[in-house]
Formats: C-alpha cells, structure tokens, sequence
C-alpha cells in the first residue's frame, strides 16, 4: 500500500482561477475505483497499490492537456512502507494524533 499527496499545476491557463481543471482532475478520480482519494486545499491525498497510483496520476497528469493547457506541472509525493504495507492515510495521522494526547 502506498500513499501519495499529488498536486497537478496547469500553466497557461487564460486566467489566474485554476477550479475548472482542478474539478476535471477531481471527478475523473471519482469514475476510478483503484485508488481512494481525498482532494485537500493544496491538492489530493491518494491511497492505494503503488503500480496503481503511479498509473492513474499518469492518468490525471494528462486532464489539463485534454482541456487545451500547453503545458503542465505535476508535483508527487509518494510514501510506502513494506514493513507496515496495510498502513493508510488516517493511520499515520491518527498516530500522531495518539501522541499528542500524551503531551
């Protein structure tokens, strides 16, 4: 299991608002099934198998283009740990949540 923080950046574009291609990028995870994800203000949060992130934010790299944007910018972080593969995205936060409330 991976997780992954992704931020795609369409530079071109006709005006400073970046919604319309960003709600592209979001409802084109939402017809996916592999992966679940969480859009954040700076970008969306991915949880799923490694092969299938990396696929699919091929996938979503390609949206702006599709939408007439000359060039695009895509900013991935990807996280795996092989000796906790089941760990997810409200794992790692609730862990640090836990050790807070022993401060």
């Amino acid at each position: 299991m991976a997780t992954a923080d992704l931020t795609i950046i369409g530079l071109g574009r006709p005006d400073a608002s970046a919604r319309e291609y960003i709600a592209a990028v979001q409802r084109r995870l939402a017809a996916q099934d592999r992966v679940k994800f969480q859009m954040h203000a700076m970008g969306t949060s991915l949880e799923g198998e490694t092969a299938d992130v990396l696929a699919l934010v091929g996938e979503l790299h390609a949206v702006p283009f599709e939408l007439g944007i000359p060039r695009v910018y895509t900013v991935l972080k990807l996280d795996e740990r092989r000796d906790k593969p089941g760990q997810t995205l409200d794992d790692k936060v609730r862990s640090v949540e836990e050790l807070l409330k022993e401060d």
